[in-house]
């Protein structure tokens, strides 16, 4: 699998399939964690976009999730249909052998094979978001209507306020 090296070079191929025009930009203190990301752009915690890696029953699954909140497992199992000790995050190496991106910079387009693709609710209240571009220093913004979109995401209640 492709290394961090070129990975936002895949996430800007797959954006311009997806019509997604924004550029990627790189930070040099790093953009792994949602507060990492939210503090180099300067907006708030919620627009940064958490591409969670999850498989329920085996089957991977992309949840799109606002960095100020957390991924509701027991929502997430029933709109999956799964139980909810059936539906796991996935492990760092399970993640990068998946999506062929390191965990602080998978993107939630272009990831390879099948997938479903949920994304949080939340993410509604913003009209600009930004997600990780294929590299922990790299993000990319994006109107949130024009990324779900882009994602085909079913737009779901599945995350909740951080306790």
């Amino acid at each position: 699998m492709s290394g961090e090296a070129d990975g936002p070079a895949r996430v800007a191929e797959a954006m311009r399939a997806r019509g997604l025009t924004a550029p990627i930009e790189r930070f040099a203190d790093g953009t792994a964690t949602a507060l990492d990301a939210a503090d180099a752009l300067g907006c708030e915690l919620g627009q940064i976009v958490k591409t969670l890696v999850m498989l329920a029953d085996g089957r991977p699954t992309a949840v799109l999730v606002a960095g100020d909140r957390q991924a509701d497992t027991a929502a997430l199992a029933r709109l999956l249909g799964v139980s909810r000790k059936r539906l796991k995050m996935a492990p760092a190496e399970r993640v990068l052998e998946l999506t062929g991106y390191r965990v602080g910079g998978v993107p939630p387009v272009g990831l390879p094979g099948e997938w479903d693709v949920i994304a949080d609710e939340s993410l509604m209240r913003f009209t600009q978001v930004w997600a990780a571009a294929g590299a922990s220093d790299a993000l990319f913004g994006a109107g949130t209507d024009e990324l779900l979109a882009a994602t085909g995401a079913q737009l779901a209640a599945v995350g909740k306020v951080r306790a």
